[in-house]
């Protein structure tokens, strides 16, 4: 079937992406879905850094590439072996798990290698692509490629969720809330009631904001942009600037801003025996310095957590639960909705720190 879609010409290109233009926006044949696939029409999709960080070249991906891991839409299809319901209400997932590698086996500690390789060579977790233009292949974004009306996607890269939880909601179930969220249930463990600090108020950083709220704990926001401290303060977090956080002291910190200097911070913050868990992703050549006497001295840990630390199937239910109840309003993690032609601009915004999740509305 013929899709639109916004396809990554080339990696690494400067911004302003409105003037670079990176992206084209056009046409896409996309194939029926084979064995275990499912045909999805995507109904909303957000803009994450993992995006920005393939146009900007800081991750290096097959391009041409179809963008996008965030979303939610409706089965249309189900190739041969899909047990997924046509008409279900799906969240997308970025890190597909073949349930049978050493790192399925370790309860979300460690990524999927089988999908990790799929998601690193641009094809669907079996090895296919399913998407090509002008009759040459055009390469999936993490298994997903949401940026478009329509995607194929192995069944093991969604997670079905009830029709009461609106489409803009489910899709930040799938990266914002997994990744955030998880850094602070899966990863980090505080104990009930200890305070949680969270260093970079982006998407994931206030997502993990609002799960560390939702479970009862105080939490530190720090942040350099005054508006996501009012942000976090308004949804009850103590929010500071790096420098006016520096006399406080967390027994967990979650690093999501992605930066070396951002880890440091973290690092900093960390109370003696507490935990400094990393989600953010820098550019491979970013070095960070710490004094690793106060690892041994301090009794400290450093955990890295990918997506969470997650088991999608467990954990987007759980959390789908916390937003029923009232107690995770993920609404608030919205800064807009865009159309899917707007998406250079808003790649310029997210870059200059200006949002949180932009939501392409389809």
């Amino acid at each position: 079937m013929e899709i639109t879609g916004a396809v990554l010409e080339r990696c690494g290109a400067p911004a302003p992406y409105a003037e670079s233009a990176p992206i084209t926006l056009g046409p896409l044949e996309l194939d029926d879905p084979g064995p275990g696939e499912l045909l999805v029409r995507i109904e909303a999709a957000g803009l994450c850094h993992s995006d920005l960080s393939v146009v900007d070249g800081s991750r290096a991906r097959p391009v041409p590439m179809l963008l996008g891991h965030e979303a939610a839409g409706i089965v249309e299809a189900a190739g041969p072996g899909a047990a997924t319901a046509i008409g279900r209400r799906v969240v997308m997932t970025f890190l597909p798990r073949c349930g049978r590698c050493a790192g399925c086996g370790t309860g979300g500690r460690l990524p999927c290698a089988v999908g990790g390789a799929a998601n690193a060579a641009g094809t669907l977790v079996g090895g296919a692509v399913r998407l090509s233009r002008s009759g040459e292949p055009v390469a999936h974004h993490l298994g997903v490629s949401a940026f478009a009306t329509h995607a194929v996607v192995a069944e093991a890269s969604v997670v079905p969720v009830e029709d009461d939880v609106p489409p803009g909601i489910a899709a930040l179930l799938g990266c914002a809330v997994l990744t955030g969220g998880g850094a602070v249930v899966n990863a980090g463990r505080p104990r009930e009631g200890e305070p949680v600090a969270i260093v970079g108020l982006g998407g994931v950083g206030m997502a993990a904001l609002l799960v560390a709220t939702a479970l009862g704990h105080p939490v530190i926001g720090v942040d350099t942009v005054p508006a996501k401290l009012d942000l976090a303060r308004s949804l009850g977090a103590e929010a500071r600037t790096p420098g006016d956080a520096a006399d406080l002291r967390a027994p967990v910190v979650v690093e999501a801003a992605g930066s070396a200097r951002a880890f440091e911070t973290a690092f900093a913050l960390t109370a003696p025996g507490g935990t400094t868990v990393t989600v953010g992703l820098p550019h491979p050549d970013a070095r960070a310095s710490i004094a690793p006497l106060r690892l041994t001295a301090e009794a400290r840990t450093v955990v890295g957590s990918y997506l969470g630390s997650a088991v999608p199937g467990h954990d987007v239910p759980r959390y789908a639960d916390l937003w029923r109840a009232g107690r995770l309003p993920l609404d608030r993690l919205v800064s807009d909705r865009i159309a899917l032609d707007g998406l250079p601009q808003a790649l310029d915004r997210l870059a200059a720190g200006e949002a949180l999740r932009q939501l392409i509305v389809f």
